[in-house]
Order: C-alpha cells, then structure tokens, then sequence
C-alpha cells in the first residue's frame, strides 16, 4: 500500500494524541487502529501494525519514568512474565480474526471500552510507600494473564483493565502504577508484535509514523499526571469513537 505525505502526517498526529492518553489514562489505541483502517489498512494489519508504535511509545515512557527516579524492575518483570503467555494467546486469535468480522469486533469492543471509561472511576489515592500484601502480589500477577491475552488481541482499551488491577488489586499509587504499565506493555508488545510479524505483512512505513507520534505522546503523557481536564478529554474522545462505531457498522 501507498500513502500520500499528508496521511502520514495524520497518522503521526493521531498516534501523539493516542500515545498521550495510553499513558495518562488509556483508550489512545482506540484512535490509532480506526484512523489506519479508515485510511484502507486492513484490519488485522492495523492491529498489528499498531503494535509498532505502542511499542516505541512505551520504551519512551519507561526510559521517562526511570530518569525521574520512578522504577522497580524486580516487580515489573515479574508481572511482565506472568502476562506473556496470555498475549501469546491473545495475538494468535487476533492474527486470524480478518475481514468483516474484525471491523465488527472492533466496533462491538469500542462500545464495550466506552461504557467502562463512563463507569471507570478515579484511580484510587494510595500512599506512596504502600507495599502490596503477598495476596495482592498473587492476585495482581494472576489478573496479568487476562490483560496480557487483551493486550494481544487487539489492545484496544487495555488501559483500563491494567489500572485497576495495579492501583486496586495490588493497592499502588497512580504514579507507580503507570510505570509498571507501561513498562508491562511494552514487554508483552513485543511477543505480540513477533507473532503479527511473522503471519502478516505489517505495515513498517505507517508504523514508524505512528512510533514517531506515540512516543511524543508517551513522553509527554509520562510527565503528565491526572488532571482536571480528563473528564473533557473522554468527553472528547467518547463523540470520536461514536463516530468511529458508526463507520464501521455502516459499512457492513
């Protein structure tokens, strides 16, 4: 495929705006996957061609939060470990969900995220030095599985199943929990990303347009934390995705 100057600068403008909200709050896959498939990207190719840029927005942010002094590896590892096999499984169901049904997955998830982001509430405030219990360590590293097999399926929305399980589960402050996020995300990326990789031809030039935005975004997204304007930037991004979902119903 082929695309003109101004397309990928859209994809790179998306993919900033997408990397920013990935990790402030989630939902930035959201944009980027419908944006590459309304441009004529099929739709398991812009899954996986998504993948590139989650990637680079990820190492981005983790490089960001361990400047500042944020970072603890041992246990960001071992949540890591335990989310692999479920994106192995994820993203071989997602490499082989093609066609129409994909553009309707698509559709039916986003609504399914927009009715979490409405219901989602504030992460909660947790104290700074709280160290997880060793059954909040054993249910935060079982519930990885179950975001890792999200994460490979299609990524869409992982935000807002990783979170709750890092900031209410496991009982880490918001800052802690978007370093383990990101630095989770981007493990398991990788595994994913292999696997698309190797059974569909991804798009590399989109996909570098897209890290190109993504990690702007996820840089700027790692030195930004909660604000008060979040509840307008899910205002905003709720009539997109509507937009979205009635695309891709129509079409079909």
């Amino acid at each position: 495929m082929e695309f003109e100057l101004w397309q990928m600068a859209l994809i790179t403008a998306v993919g900033i705006v997408g990397g920013f909200l990935n990790v402030v709050a989630g939902g930035g896959s959201l944009l980027t996957v419908p944006a590459m498939v309304f441009l004529g990207v099929p739709g398991p190719v812009a899954n996986g061609t998504n993948r590139i840029g989650i990637l680079a927005q990820n190492i981005t942010s983790v490089i960001a939060f361990a400047r500042s002094g944020f970072k603890d590896f041992k246990l960001s590892l071992s949540l890591s470990a335990c989310a692999i096999p479920g994106a192995v499984a994820g993203a071989l169901v997602g490499v082989n969900l093609d066609g129409v049904w994909f553009n309707r997955a698509l559709a039916l998830i986003m609504l399914a995220v927009m009715v979490i982001m409405h219901f989602d509430r504030r992460p909660e405030e947790r104290a700074k030095d709280y160290q997880p219990t060793p059954r909040q360590l054993l249910h935060g590293h079982l519930a990885m599985v179950g975001v890792g097999f999200w994460g490979g399926f299609i990524q869409l929305g992982v935000g807002f199943i990783i979170m709750p399980v890092l900031n209410r589960v496991m009982g880490l402050d918001l800052v802690r929990t978007n370093m383990h996020k990101v630095f989770i995300v981007a493990v398991y990326t990788v595994v994913a990303l292999a696997i698309f990789a190797s059974q569909l031809e991804l798009l590399w030039i989109i996909g570098i347009a897209l890290a190109l935005g993504n990690s702007i975004g996820g840089y700027l997204g790692a030195h930004f934390s909660m604000s008060s304007s979040e509840a307008m930037i899910r205002r905003i991004l709720n009539v997109v995705l509507v937009a979205f979902v009635i695309k891709l119903l129509w079409d079909f």
